[in-house]
C-alpha cells in the first residue's frame, strides 16, 4: 500500500497487546517507554487494571492470543494466573503488567518507574 510505513516488530506487539486489551474494557491502559533510559530492564511495560478476578484473566488470555496470532511470538514467562490479583506476561523486550484495580493502586508501577515516558492508549470510550 503506497504512502503507508512499514511499522517495526515492537510497534506491532505494542499494538497487539493495546489492541487486545482495549477489547476487553481494560481499565487505564499505558505504555511506559523505557527506551533511551540507561539500565532498563526491557524497552516498555504495558499496564492496565480490570475490575475483577475474571477480567483480569479474560484481559490476559486474550492478550497472549492476539500477540500469538498477529505476531506469532510465543510469551517468554508468565505469572500470576492463579490468583489473578497481577498478571505478568513477559516477551522479554515488553513486560504486560494486568493487575485487579486495588493491586494497581498498591504496587504504583507508574511512580516506581516515573522516569520512563508515559504514553496513554486511546480506549476509544
Amino acid at each position: 500500500m503506497p504512502g503507508k510505513k512499514k511499522q517495526e516488530p515492537r510497534e506491532i506487539l505494542l499494538e497487539s497487546v493495546t489492541t487486545a486489551m482495549t477489547d476487553k474494557k481494560a481499565r487505564n491502559p499505558l505504555i511506559l517507554d523505557f527506551t533511551g533510559l540507561k539500565g532498563a530492564v526491557c524497552d516498555a511495560f504495558v499496564i492496565c487494571h480490570g475490575s475483577s478476578r475474571t477480567q483480569v484473566e479474560a484481559i490476559a488470555g486474550h492478550v497472549v492470543d492476539e500477540v500469538k496470532k498477529k505476531t506469532g511470538l510465543i510469551l517468554c514467562h508468565k505469572e500470576g494466573f492463579e490468583n489473578a490479583e497481577w498478571i505478568l506476561i513477559d516477551y522479554f523486550d515488553v513486560v504486560i503488567h494486568i493487575f485487579q484495580e486495588e493491586r494497581r493502586r498498591f504496587y504504583n508501577i507508574e511512580q516506581l518507574w516515573a522516569d520512563a515516558r508515559i504514553i496513554k492508549v486511546d480506549t476509544h470510550e
